[in-house]
């Protein structure tokens, strides 16, 4: 018992330590470099064009990117817990695509040039909210909620915004499509300081409420009638865990657009190295998406600089690499044992 704690604490310093190192390299790596000696120097004296860069810019970026990756990933660590499926991620439950049509509506009625780009996030989030009411209601059987159902009507949902998505997107003018294609492959450049503290904050208490369902996720690993029979009452914890993954992927996906594979591939090594005991899968997740999502960030802004790649052409890219080496690593482990 002793080992396996000295086991996760060992873990969660080691990826405390490798995010605390992806974010100073976030900080001096750009089209302007800033040594890290100088780096103290350039945050104390408050002045001239490298604090400028590091104010304006690559904070922001910095804690952006900090706030989606760990929302996303702790979110697909709660969904795979409750659903007890490996292959559920955030954007599973149509959510992302309720965001994704409420995003490319505002941008085609042009809700963007008279109320302001702030209309974007905010008609991404109605767009979640919206489909998580829909996808909850429809799943309703009884007076209880089914998971399985709700995952089906979710998929569906799903594919229906997409394809509304698609319509809209062929009947725009083409500055409307660039708009749109550009904020579905995600960015963490963000220039309104106000939804970075939005996100950062929501993450953290995603983060901190999760925590303490993280026993009732352990006994819903079990299934729903073993877990009811252990105490837990399955029906308000998987109703609070919903709301709790639900707001933290609208968050994500309204200020950041549609980032995939953080919220599917993090959750997965986190528990090949720790096992599933949620007490400390939560945790990791969370800062290994944090992690995970600022390097996407540092190699989308520098390898073809002075250019900048989508920020989700990164992570769907490495994510998709990792998520087939670990599966088949895993899978020749157990063809040998």
């Amino acid at each position: 018992m002793t080992n396996k704690y000295l086991h996760w604490i060992l873990f969660l310093l080691a990826l405390i330590l490798l995010l605390a190192i992806a974010v100073v390299e976030s900080l001096v790596s750009g089209e302007i470099d800033i040594p890290f000696r100088e780096l103290p120097a350039v945050l104390t004296e408050k002045s001239g064009i490298q604090y400028s860069v590091l104010s304006n810019i690559r904070i922001p970026r910095t804690l952006l990117a900090f706030s989606v990756g760990g929302a996303l990933s702790l979110t697909g660590a709660i969904l795979q817990g409750v659903y007890r499926n490996p292959l559920v991620e955030p954007y599973t439950l149509g959510i992302s695509g309720g965001a994704a049509l409420g995003v490319a509506l505002a941008i085609v009625l042009g809700l963007h040039h008279t109320l302001g780009a702030i209309v974007l996030p905010l008609s991404g989030f109605a767009g979640s909210i919206a489909t998580i009411f829909l996808v909850w209601f429809l799943s309703m059987n009884r007076g209880a909620v089914n998971i399985n159902r709700m995952l089906l009507i979710g998929v569906m949902i799903s594919f229906v915004a997409s394809s509304a998505m698609m319509f809209l997107m062929s009947i725009t003018t083409r500055e409307n499509l660039h708009g749109i294609v550009f904020w579905m492959m995600g960015s963490v450049e963000e220039p309104n300081n106000a939804l970075i503290q939005i996100a950062l904050w929501t993450s953290l208490a995603g983060l901190i409420f999760s925590f303490f369902f993280a026993r009732p996720l352990n006994a819903l690993r079990l299934g729903q009638e073993k877990a009811q029979h252990l105490g837990i009452n399955s029906r308000r914890t998987i109703r609070i865990l919903f709301i709790i993954a639900s707001v933290l992927t609208g968050m994500s996906v309204s200020i950041a657009g549609v980032i995939g594979f953080v919220g599917l591939i993090i959750p997965h090594i986190v528990k090949l190295i720790t096992g599933p005991d949620y007490r400390v899968v939560l945790l990791g997740s969370f800062l290994g998406g944090s992690f995970f999502l600022i390097v996407s960030d540092i190699l989308a802004r520098t390898l073809i600089a002075p250019n900048e790649l989508p920020i989700g052409v990164i992570t769907g890219i490495a994510g998709g690499l990792v998520f087939i080496v670990v599966l088949a690593r895993v899978g020749s482990k157990s063809k040998i044992h």
